[in-house]
């Protein structure tokens, strides 16, 4: 996908989060916004991975305790949903690290916990 492509789309999964969050308000858990808004995106024919497993490469180390991601769109946005006061420093490190493993151009940070998901919405870029 082009850059253009890639940002259209991060336009896109904020919109059907909006509408997820309309719907819903704030004040639920995560995994309830999470299998809404995969809902949404797979109802109008996104390819959604939900709880996606994210391998470490250490050399020839097996990690046993794999990393997940909460929603991987098209193989090329990572959308990280939570539902906090506010993002913390490790949010962001989580899901740069995530994208870094992956070779994902982008990634979105969604809070749930806000009366404004546009404000309350962050994204990166790898």
């Amino acid at each position: 996908m082009t850059k253009k492509e890639v940002t259209q789309l991060s336009y896109q999964i904020i919109g059907y989060a909006i509408k997820v969050h309309k719907k819903l308000g704030p004040g639920l858990l995560e995994k309830i916004y999470e299998e809404c808004l995969k809902y949404e995106l797979e109802k109008n024919g996104y390819n959604v991975k939900q709880q996606f497993n994210v391998a470490i490469d250490y050399y020839d180390l097996e990690l046993t305790h794999p990393l997940r991601l909460d929603l991987l769109v098209n193989d090329c946005i990572i959308v990280e949903l939570k539902t906090v006061e506010k993002f913390h420093l490790i949010d962001e490190a989580k899901l740069l690290t995530y994208m870094k493993l992956l070779s994902i151009p982008q990634g979105l940070l969604i809070n749930f916990n806000s009366t404004n998901i546009t404000k309350s919405s962050k994204p990166l870029i790898n």
